[in-house]
């Protein structure tokens, strides 16, 4: 861990420790170890207790991490741009359904510029798991949007169940799924698990994989057309098919859309990433102690975007496209959106606007780290795609 890693407060620990109270007393119920899945999604998720559920600040400067809305309205401008054209394509009862909404940055911005393009949805639906959250965003989008648009939003405790023609939208949510992990010994599927040392303090375990994650390590395995080696380590989202399929729900007509850090499989599973790549966030500062401080910190893994499109195709929508961040928004007018902000700005904010283009786009920064994977149903998503098209590497 880097020593320069800012330690919680008095309150945060004593948070921190009540959650990890109830962790211990989950393992010793279920006989001395649950799986590394089970963890993450305790940690992240508990109500009251979990990263996503409790109050404290997750985004900017002030928070762990600093997502692309949250930099300034030049990402969701642009999202906007390759999404107004779907919307054309759909009924005036087209919905957009945000899986995840942050702050309301990205809700804002959009809904601003799809009025802009006269291309508004009919319902704007973010699906949003943390109470907390969800009043922020409400309380943002009711301060900065005007009635008419602010009328259109609504929160959602589940997706959609009726049948619907719109968009669903998700930036930097499948890489907080609760992922199971695994690990091959004397050749077999072994999951990961978290069990108390004599000290109580969590550790590494394995069990036997069921099914499902056996399977879908052999399928990995025949894809990548070789074995893992012994002791190889990694995650697998064996349920991301029907995490998708549930996403969707009822979307007859429409389109899917994707951003995320990650890569494609045969970069993803590099033998000498064997270690896999789950990860903590911490105060902007990036760790491997996922075990520590429950609560409080993030808890994240890549995304096999491979596994992704093949998620979206056994769903039933076909593959519209795969690119870089910085090739999505360079391809969908970030530059017109920088030059139509510059107008509305002053010389700071100017300034501040093309730091955000470089934070989106350099390659040290999100443009080649993040990207982007679109599918599609019945509508024409692929021009959104044009510019560095990736596919080729699924």
């Amino acid at each position: 861990m880097q020593s320069t890693m800012p330690l919680p407060d008095a309150d945060a620990l004593a948070h921190s420790d009540q959650l990890a109270a109830a962790l211990r007393e989950e393992i010793r119920a279920q006989g001395g170890a649950i799986p590394f899945q089970r963890f993450m999604e305790l940690c992240l998720y508990t109500p009251g207790w979990g990263y996503y559920s409790a109050g404290a600040s997750k985004f900017g400067a002030g928070g762990d991490f600093t997502t692309a809305p949250e930099m300034g309205s030049l990402f969701a401008t642009t999202v906007a741009n390759a999404l107004a054209p779907v919307l054309g394509q759909l009924t005036a009862q087209a919905r957009l359904l945000e899986l995840g909404g942050g702050t309301g940055a990205f809700a804002e911005a959009v809904l601003l510029r799809l009025a802009e393009l006269d291309a508004l949805p009919a319902r704007y639906a973010i699906l949003e798991p943390s109470a907390d959250l969800r009043e922020r965003q409400r309380d943002r989008l009711l301060r900065h949007l005007p009635a008419e648009l602010a009328g259109r939003v609504e929160w959602l405790e589940r997706p959609f169940d009726d049948d619907w023609e719109g968009i669903v939208f998700a930036n930097e949510v499948i890489d907080a799924l609760p992922t199971p992990r695994f690990v091959i010994a004397q050749g077999e599927v072994f999951e990961e698990t978290v069990r108390l040392d004599a000290d109580g303090a969590f550790v590494r375990g394995t069990q036997p994989a069921d099914m499902l994650l056996s399977g879908a390590v052999r399928h990995l395995e025949n894809y990548l057309q070789q074995p893992f080696a012994e002791g190889y380590r990694s995650e697998s989202l064996a349920h991301l098919p029907y995490w998708l399929q549930a996403v969707a729900g009822g979307l007859k007509r429409g389109a899917m859309l994707f951003v995320d850090y990650g890569y494609s499989r045969s970069e993803y599973y590099q033998p000498d990433r064997d270690d896999g790549t789950v990860r903590a966030f911490y105060r902007h500062h990036m760790h491997n102690d996922v075990h520590r401080w429950p609560g409080l910190q993030d808890i994240t893994a890549s995304v096999d975007f491979t596994a992704v499109a093949e998620a979206g195709l056994h769903a039933g929508f076909d593959l519209a496209g795969y690119c870089s961040q910085a090739s999505f928004l360079l391809g969908n007018g970030l530059d017109q959106a920088l030059a139509l902000a510059d107008e509305r700005t002053d010389d700071v904010g100017r300034v501040q606007l093309r730091q955000q283009v470089k934070k989106l786009t350099l390659p040290t920064e999100m443009g080649e780290r993040f990207q982007v994977i679109g599918l599609q149903r019945d509508v024409d998503f692929e021009p959104a795609f044009e510019l560095g098209d990736l596919c080729g590497r699924l």
